[in-house]
């Protein structure tokens, strides 16, 4: 084998080392001096981070707002007394919950400590627990009514949906984010089971839409601070080969089910108050943003320029966590808080999912 060393260095490659030597230095406290001025008071994380990325003042004010702490004292306190411990999997998103034992119905006092995990960590995780239908609709129950779903494969429970992949079925859950916002009333979070995990792959990824939002540049988060838009289920009403359905089907759908809802584009937890970015990218009707205060369109081009900002926020790896799914895994995930991605990654192979979806509330925006 010949060494590279042995082949010689171009001139041009000896004048450009020579010219970044002697410049790094000088770059280097130019920059520091931008940063911290030697008579001036130290600088803010806005100062230190570039206008056009946003990223890292998103989490750092999320994680802020949390009190500088993955969980608060005082939940870390009621958990211990159940012998509950933590493993952190985001800095402000996401938390394996052990210790815990779904099969039978915690006593009021653990199901607190749990929705509190909940609403502090956004989506939290437990392992090997094997649950029957029965069990997880019953765990479910704990946290309000349950929500059915009209347009997936039931189990032998009405409000189970079972989310099928395999060689005839590849993964479409493959896009950020959040459930049935065509709703009136979008769930206030999804309890999920893994039945059957592939042997690669089939991770979901979660993102904090609390963090997302404080991430956007200013002037951004300003303008749609009032913003509404039009959410839909069409993307539901074709076939795989993308037929549409036949018309009476669903003429009688949205007869029964409202077809267009009109929701915020920042959203108010009901819950902890905290303001998040809330949008789903296959239901909302992107080029119609709606200005609440005046019920005026902002128009098209305007809708689709916010959108395309929007749509991609959530997608930055800094505000999310990554959860590895095992057979008996059990994900509880706060759909007003954040954002979700199922990685269709493992195709041929077959990944089978069971989901009970808890009812929430209809979203609204309250100033604070």
């Amino acid at each position: 084998m010949i060494c590279l060393m042995t082949l010689g260095t171009s001139e041009s490659q000896v004048r450009y080392n020579e010219a970044a030597i002697a410049h790094a230095a000088a770059l280097f406290e130019r920059r520091m001096y931008d940063y911290a001025p030697p008579t001036g008071d130290a600088p803010s994380l806005e100062q230190m981070l570039p206008s056009f990325d946003r990223t890292a003042l998103g989490v750092a004010r999320e994680y802020e707002a949390m009190g500088g702490r993955p969980i608060t004292v005082e939940l870390e306190g009621r958990a211990a007394a159940y012998g509950v411990t933590f493993e952190h999997l985001g800095l402000t998103v996401g938390s394996v919950l052990h210790g815990v034992d779904l099969s039978t119905l915690p006593d009021p006092d653990l199901v607190a400590v749990i929705r509190s995990a909940l609403l502090e960590r956004k989506v939290i995780f437990f392992r090997n627990q094997h649950l029957s239908e029965e069990q997880q609709t019953a765990f479910g129950r704990c946290f309000g009514d349950l929500d059915a779903f009209p347009f997936g494969k039931p189990g032998d429970d009405p409000f189970v949906l079972e989310i099928v992949h395999g060689d005839r079925s590849p993964g479409t859950e493959n896009g950020w984010h959040t459930d049935v916002t065509w709703m009136e009333r979008p769930s206030l979070g999804s309890i999920a089971q893994m039945i059957t995990a592939p042997p690669y792959g089939g991770d979901t990824l979660f993102a904090d839409s609390h963090a997302a939002l404080l991430g956007l540049p200013a002037d951004v988060r300003k303008q749609i601070e009032h913003l509404d838009t039009v959410n839909d289920y069409r993307i539901f009403l074709r076939g795989r080969d993308g037929k549409p359905f036949p018309d009476e089907l669903v003429e009688a759908l949205k007869a029964d089910i409202p077809f267009g809802v009109t929701h915020p584009i920042v959203r108010t937890h009901p819950e902890t108050g905290k303001q998040a970015l809330y949008l789903h990218g296959g239901f909302m009707r992107q080029d119609t943003l709606v200005d609440r205060r005046t019920a005026e369109p902002i128009g098209e081009q305007e809708s689709m320029r916010l959108a395309k900002i929007l749509l991609a926020q959530h997608a930055r790896p800094e505000y999310g966590c990554r959860f590895s799914w095992e057979e008996g895994s059990v994900a509880f995930w706060d759909n007003r808080a954040v954002q979700h991605y199922a990685a269709s990654d493992y195709f041929p192979h077959h990944r089978v999912l069971r989901r009970v979806t808890v009812a929430g509330d209809r979203p609204f925006y309250r100033a604070g």
